[in-house]
């Protein structure tokens, strides 16, 4: 069987070599891994879609997974075409009606937005560059690829279920440092609103099944959450303020608070310009980048998971854990608060909300 894994130093494509890692001796399985930046010479470097394909790259594939993807927020509606469609459109061009096409997408192009959570025409009704380019992939996908079809849906990604470990510290990881830093004095959201996660493992072995499995009949789709069980915004919080205070109490350091959780239309009335006006340039980008998480963490309903992540507060705890102790310096730092910027007195006052 050969099987190419593009994305392969990313988040999942690493814990998807590490799943595949106990097959590759098995008789007949090739794994090439292809990624932007070639750390060594196991791995062929590809800037898909911005270049041809390596020569190494000919000839049919039995499965291309394709994890590759640029997953920031803030793209443009131009920049997500050239981040993560035209790569697509490249990556389909290697496949053939007998290639078993695994497509990693996200939760978020299915499931329930609030009027809120839009970002006005350019998206189609998406969140933002990233989830609706997330959602026009699956739709080139599903009407160009001529061969078995396999789309992964995973929600928020966070370390192993056991150990908390992950290739790169990114997305909800974001968090975890506002509140140590103090950044994060309030949390914009919904307290019972769903905030759904999965292990990096979890989604990984989904991928793994997928390629050593029978190509599917018919386009077949993952989706891995918790569902009815997920998180709550307010049990999130929780679970990771209490996790950071166990840490910073077994060194003696002094606990963070948990920070107060604010609806979205009262931060948009009221703290939102109090933010723009009197906030110092670094609180008020960290406020806003942080506000962006309300949609992700205040769903008014959960998804519906064909694999089923059990107890994700467990989970979120051994990621909160393994952050912590990886980032010691940051997770034990003393959090400072918000300061008013007064331009007449030059000077800044510590400000409670």
């Amino acid at each position: 069987m050969r099987i190419l894994l593009t994305g392969a130093t990313g988040v999942v494509g690493t814990e998807v070599v590490h799943r595949l890692g106990p097959h590759r001796a098995s008789p007949g399985l090739t794994l090439t891994r292809v990624a932007r930046r070639a750390a060594d010479d196991t791995l062929l470097r590809w800037r898909i879609g911005a270049e041809p394909p390596p020569a190494d790259l000919a000839g049919h594939w039995d499965v291309i997974v394709h994890s590759a993807a640029t997953t920031r927020w803030t793209l443009g509606r131009e920049e997500a075409v050239r981040a993560n469609i035209d790569p697509l459109r490249a990556v389909l061009a290697l496949a053939d009606r007998g290639t078993h096409l695994v497509h990693l997408s996200t939760a978020y192009v299915g499931g329930v937005r609030n009027p809120e959570d839009l970002r006005g025409a350019e998206f189609e009704g998406y969140r933002n560059g990233y989830e609706w380019s997330k959602a026009r992939c699956e739709e080139v996908v599903r009407a160009e690829h001529p061969g078995p079809l396999t789309v992964v849906r995973p929600p928020l990604i966070v370390g192993r279920r056991g150990s908390g470990e992950i290739s790169r510290f990114s997305g909800p990881y974001t968090m975890l440092q506002a509140l140590v830093s103090g950044l994060a004095a309030v949390v914009v959201g919904d307290p019972g609103g769903y905030a759904e996660i999965s292990p990096v493992d979890e989604v990984a072995e989904a991928v793994a099944a997928a390629v050593l499995a029978e190509p599917p009949g018919t386009p077949r789709t993952e989706v891995i959450a918790a569902g009815p069980g997920s998180l709550t915004l307010d049990t999130l919080l929780d679970t990771i303020c209490r996790t950071l205070n166990d840490v910073r109490r077994a060194a003696g350091v002094p606990p963070i608070e948990r920070p107060r959780i604010v609806p979205g239309d009262s931060w948009d009335r009221f703290f939102l310009p109090l933010a723009d006006r009197y906030l110092s340039p670094v609180q008020s980008q960290a406020v806003k980048l942080l506000a962006m998480f309300q949609s992700y963490t205040s769903m008014g309903r959960p998804f519906t998971p064909t694999r089923t992540v059990t107890d994700p507060a467990a989970v979120m705890a051994a990621a909160v854990r393994h952050w912590a102790t990886t980032r010691p310096r940051l997770a034990l730092a003393t959090p400072q608060p918000w300061t008013l910027i007064d331009d007449s007195a030059d000077s800044a006052q510590p400000v409670g909300v």
